[in-house]
């Protein structure tokens, strides 16, 4: 036996070495020849390198820095965070059924979702999960992960929560089957006049476009005319669910993107007999978190003159993607297209200098003062482009929008960052609607009595201040002055949040949110229509 293993081990040397001499004769190498060197790579490490060595997790490795050296959006995503990659954009989890979030090491039920497993056993908002089946659920051990792990499981799986609940003297316990819960991706629906709605897109997910009819469909019934559509901070999404928003603001056949690369012939997406809003004055909001498939929505409803574009230059992604399943059950997300607006703009911004580099940019952007003073953005003439009224546009770096909006510094300031980093906000918000929850639900039923009748006292905000020096904020007496209302406005929207909806926040901060009010007056500005050739 050992006489046959020295010949094996012998024949084996000899065949490696020999196969990596005839190596040196693969000169150009085919992608055949490349992928055999890459596997015998791995098969010496495997056999003969001199330490046991985890091959899996060297692949892995392999897979990311190869695609890094590919482009900043190729991605790999192992089977086991496959999943929760997914999430956001396939709309659903299963679990309980909650927004919650960690206060002071407890995990604290924000809000049940409506009609979920929670709000269906009686799991109220304020509420405080003590245990998870008989397992301690807080002190400083409990982290995000942990609440998904114990929270989270299959559709049908139970799971026991003790919670503490404000003027009960026990822990009252409650057996929740975990079900379906749905991730929505419109964030706020609502008027913010008499014919002018608001809908804010926070993704663009699996059933984006249906949520979005609904949204529409709603604001119908109250008078809607005219649309903001809020795109900021929206980082992309499915290419499909691009072409169906856009498929609602553009007449059958306009082209609103194509897509092409080396192995992929070109493919033009084209606008269908669908469309829930193509007349009626439309303002897309846009900044420099816009990216992927809010630029080919935002690009393509600027180059048929469309929708005036408030706010920022965006992101600069026009990379395509798609999923590959390697054999192990991983992804790998790679990008196969380049995609072009209907004018011919590519409008992805360089990365030639590196992933770090690449994502940088923002940082960039703020330091040469481009958030501020748009004068300070320069696009080259090679990149010129122009619409369906021949506006011109550019390419190569991001949708410019028509109208610029500063990024406000003077508000969102260290001050600010501070307060919301250590948590002052949370914690008034939270403490107040312990004690003053159930006669607030009483007395304000809707958003709008919430709206009209609501305050935050002096008395309020002082407890707010005094929560943030417990929390070791340092008082900055100068941007208090300047920001007090601003301060006071975050704290009601919060609170409307936890009592009625996300929508409520949006709702709420509308009034100083500079990017809308520059919109409602636009609304109201013909002239400025029909200066930019824009279609109603």
């Amino acid at each position: 036996m050992k006489q046959f293993f020295r010949i094996f081990l012998l024949f084996s040397i000899l065949f490696v070495s020999g196969y990596a001499r005839a190596q040196d004769d693969w000169e150009p190498m085919n992608p055949k020849t490349t992928t055999q060197k890459f596997s015998t790579l791995l098969f010496l490490i495997n056999n003969f390198y001199m330490d046991t060595v985890n091959m899996p997790q060297l692949t892995e490795k392999a897979i990311i820095a190869t695609l890094k050296d590919l482009d900043p959006h190729s991605t790999y995503i192992s089977k086991k965070d496959l999943e929760q990659a997914n999430e956001p954009l396939v709309g659903s989890f299963e679990g309980i059924g909650i927004t919650f979030q960690l206060f002071h090491d407890t995990i604290l039920v924000v809000s049940p979702i409506p009609g979920g497993p929670s709000d269906k056993v009686g799991l109220m908002a304020g509420d405080k999960i003590i245990k998870v089946n008989g397992e301690k659920a807080y002190g400083p051990d409990i982290t995000n992960d942990w609440v998904m792990k114990h929270l989270r499981g299959k559709k049908g799986t139970k799971v026991t929560v003790s919670v503490y609940r404000k003027g009960v003297k026990n822990l009252l316990d409650f057996t929740i089957t975990r079900d379906v819960i749905p991730i929505n991706s419109i964030d706020a629906a609502f008027m913010l006049n008499k014919h002018t709605g608001y809908i804010k897109l926070s993704r663009f997910a699996q059933h984006s476009v249906n949520e979005f009819n609904k949204a529409i469909e709603k604001l119908k019934k109250q008078g809607l005319k005219n649309l903001v559509f809020d795109l900021r901070g929206n980082g992309g999404g499915y290419l499909s669910t691009a072409r169906g928003i856009a498929d609602e603001f553009l007449p059958a056949g306009d082209l609103i993107v194509y897509t092409k690369g080396v192995h992929s012939p070109r493919e033009n997406l084209v606008a269908t007999n669908a469309g829930n809003f193509e007349k009626g004055k439309l303002i897309v909001l846009i900044d420099e978190g816009s990216a992927s498939a809010s630029e080919i929505v935002s690009g393509a409803l600027q180059d048929w003159d469309r929708a005036i574009l408030i706010g920022r230059r965006s992101f600069g992604k026009g990379l395509v993607q798609r999923p590959f399943r390697l054999p192990d059950g991983s992804v790998v997300r790679l990008t196969v297209a380049r995609y072009y607006t209907p004018s011919g703009r590519w409008i992805q911004r360089p990365y030639n200098h590196g992933v770090e580099a690449y994502y940088d940019d923002l940082e960039e952007r703020m330091k040469h003062g481009e958030l501020i003073h748009p004068d300070s953005i320069h696009f080259p003439d090679s990149l010129k482009f122009h619409t369906a009224s021949g506006r011109t546009v550019y390419g190569g770096g991001g949708i410019m929008p028509d109208i610029f909006i500063p990024f406000d510094s003077a508000r969102y300031d260290n001050f600010y960052s501070n307060l919301i980093r250590k948590g002052a906000f949370n914690t008034f918000v939270n403490d107040y609607l312990n004690d003053h929850r159930k006669k607030l639900q009483k007395k304000y039923p809707d958003i709008q009595s919430f709206t009209k009748g609501f305050q935050i006292t002096k008395p309020m905000f002082d407890t707010f201040l005094s929560d943030a020096v417990k929390a070791h904020v340092k008082i900055d007496s100068a941007a208090l002055q300047r920001n007090k209302a601003f301060f006071q406005l975050q704290l009601k929207a919060l609170i409307a949040r936890d009592l009625f909806n996300q929508s409520a926040y949006f709702e709420e901060t509308a009034p100083m949110d500079h990017a809308i009010q520059k919109a409602i007056r636009i609304m109201q500005n013909d002239t400025i229509f029909k200066k930019l050739h824009i279609s109603e």
